[in-house]
C-alpha cells in the first residue's frame, strides 16, 4: 500500500526595493504561489535505504536508465561517467557489490544475490496499465504481451496483477515504484488511470515514446485529439508528465514522478529519435514537475542494435548529447529540488520558476501549439529590478528592460534556455 506523505507548502515572499508612486525607493514584498509538490529530497527521508543512499541530498537527482546489465567493472564506470546514478531494474546476471562499490542506485523487481545497501527500492511492474487493464479479474501470471494476461481473455485484470506483484515483494521499507503506458496516458478514465497511480506505489512513470513511436500520432489525434503537427514535440513529454502529476494528486498524497525518455528505436519498426531532441523531451519534462529522469537506452534499429546506447560504438553521437545532458541536471540539482512557484509571465511558453541562493531560475521553452522565434519573458519588478540575465550553459546575458521585459529566440520547438536572474537588485 502506498504511503502517506503531506508536506509542507509555503508561500514565497520575497523582499525587493521598487520604486512607489512618490519615487522614494522602499521595500515591498510580492507572493507567489508554490506549485504542489512532494516534498523534493525530504520525500525520500521516510525509506532507510533512499536516505542512506545520499537520496535525501539537496545536490542528488535521480538519473538511470531502464533494464540495465551490470556484470563488469566496466560496464558501471561507463554508466556513471554518462552521468548514470541509477538502475530502474537490472538483468537477473548483474551484479549488485559493483554497483555499491561505485556508489550507485538501483530499483529491482526482485532481491538479487548478494543485494544491499544500493538496492533503494522495488519495481512493483510495468505497464500492467496496458496488459492488464483498469480492472480486479484474474491474473494468469503473464506480464506483458505475449500471451493472455487475465482469465477470461477478454477481461481486465491489472489491479489484480499490481496487487499480486507487490505482496511478493520485501515488505522492508524499501520505495516502491512503477512504470505505465498509453492506459494511463489516455486509453482509460482519470478514475481508473488514478487507480493505478494512486493504491500501489511511492514513486511512479508512465513511457510514452512521442518522438519515436509509429502509432504515437494516430491514437494521440484519436484519444487526446492532437492537432496535425503536435504530436513529435518535445512539449508532448511534458504534458505527459502534467497527465501523471494531475492523477496523482487526486488522492492528495503526492510521490515523486519520473520522466522516461527513449535514446533509440523501442522497436524495429519505430522511428530514430535524434541527440537533439532528448534534450527539449528530458527539459520540457522537468519544468512540467518530473523529479527524475529514466532513459530507455534499448535500441533495435537497423543502424544501432543495443541494450546499452550508452555503451556501444554506434551510440556515440547520443551518448555525447545525454552526457552533457546529465552534467546540465547534475550542477543544477540543488535548483532543481527546490519548489517552483507558478510563474505567467511568458505567453506561449512553458516555463518553471525556482529561486535558490539568491537567484531566480527561469526555466523556457515553446508550449505544445506554440510558435517558435522571438519570445518575451518578464520578470515583474517586485521579484527583482536586474538589469540583465544570464542564459546558463550558452555563454551569454540578456538585457532586461526598465519594464522588467526581456526577449529571446527559441530556434525550434525542442529548443530549451534556463535564465538566472539576481534577486532584489535595486536600478540606479
Amino acid at each position: 500500500m502506498r504511503r502517506t506523505w503531506a508536506p509542507a507548502v509555503a508561500l514565497l515572499a520575497l523582499t525587493a526595493c521598487t520604486p512607489p508612486a512618490g519615487g522614494d525607493l522602499s521595500p515591498i514584498r510580492v507572493e507567489l504561489e508554490p506549485v504542489a509538490w512532494e516534498g523534493g529530497p525530504r520525500y525520500y527521508e521516510r525509506f532507510p535505504a533512499a536516505a542512506k543512499a545520499g537520496w535525501t541530498e539537496p545536490s542528488f537527482f535521480p538519473v538511470g536508465v531502464w533494464f540495465a546489465a551490470v556484470r563488469t567493472r566496466a560496464d558501471v564506470t561507463a554508466d556513471k561517467a554518462a552521468g548514470i546514478t541509477t538502475y530502474f531494474e537490472l538483468t537477473r546476471d548483474s551484479d549488485p557489490r559493483l554497483l555499491r562499490r561505485h556508489g550507485m542506485s538501483a530499483l529491482t523487481s526482485r532481491p538479487l544475490p548478494g543485494y544491499g545497501d544500493e538496492t533503494v527500492g522495488w519495481l512493483i511492474g510495468t505497464e500492467a496499465d496496458m496488459w492488464g487493464g483498469p480492472g480486479s479479474a484474474r491474473w494468469s501470471g503473464v506480464a506483458g504481451f505475449g500471451a493472455p494476461a487475465c482469465r477470461p481473455a477478454r477481461a481486465s485484470c491489472g489491479y489484480t496483477a499490481m496487487e499480486t506483484l507487490s505482496r511478493r515483494l520485501p515488505d522492508d521499507g524499501r520505495l516502491r515504484y512503477a512504470n505505465y503506458g498509453k492506459g494511463v496516458m489516455y486509453w482509460q478514465t482519470g478514475d481508473q488511470a488514478a487507480a493505478f497511480v494512486n493504491r500501489y506505489t511511492d514513486a511512479v512513470s508512465t513511457s510514452l515514446y512521442w518522438y519515436t513511436d509509429r502509432a504515437a500520432c494516430e491514437e494521440g489525434g484519436r484519444f487526446m485529439n492532437l492537432a496535425t503537427g503536435q504530436c513529435r514535440l518535445a512539449a508532448n513529454y511534458g504534458e505527459t508528465i502534467g497527465r501523471q502529476r494531475t492523477l496523482d494528486a487526486k488522492d492528495a498524497r503526492l510521490q515523486p514522478v519520473y520522466a522516461v525518455v527513449e535514446l533509440g528505436q523501442p522497436r524495429e519498426d519505430d522511428r530514430a529519435i535524434e541527440p537533439g531532441q532528448v534534450g527539449g523531451a528530458v527539459m520540457s519534462s522537468l519544468i512540467h514537475g518530473a523529479r527524475g529522469v529514466v532513459y530507455l537506452d534499448h535500441s533495435v534499429g537497423r543502424a544501432c542494435r543495443t541494450t546499452s546506447l550508452l555503451r556501444a560504438p554506434c551510440g556515440a553521437r547520443v551518448r555525447a548529447a545525454v552526457s552533457e545532458l546529465n552534467k546540465r541536471i547534475r550542477l543544477l540539482a540543488p535548483v532543481l529540488n527546490s519548489q517552483s512557484f507558478r510563474y505567467g509571465y511568458a505567453p506561449g511558453l512553458d516555463t518553471m520558476l525556482k529561486r535558490h541562493d539568491g537567484f531566480l531560475y527561469l526555466f523556457a521553452m515553446v508550449e505544445r501549439g506554440g510558435t517558435m522565434g522571438p519570445r518575451t519573458l518578464t520578470i515583474p519588478s517586485e521579484l527583482s529590478t536586474a538589469r540583465e540575465a544570464e542564459v546558463l550553459f550558452e555563454d551569454r546575458t540578456l538585457p532586461i528592460g526598465a519594464d522588467g521585459r526581456f526577449t529571446d529566440s527559441f530556434a525550434t520547438e525542442g529548443t530549451y534556455h534556463i535564465y538566472r536572474i539576481r534577486i532584489g537588485e535595486a536600478r540606479p
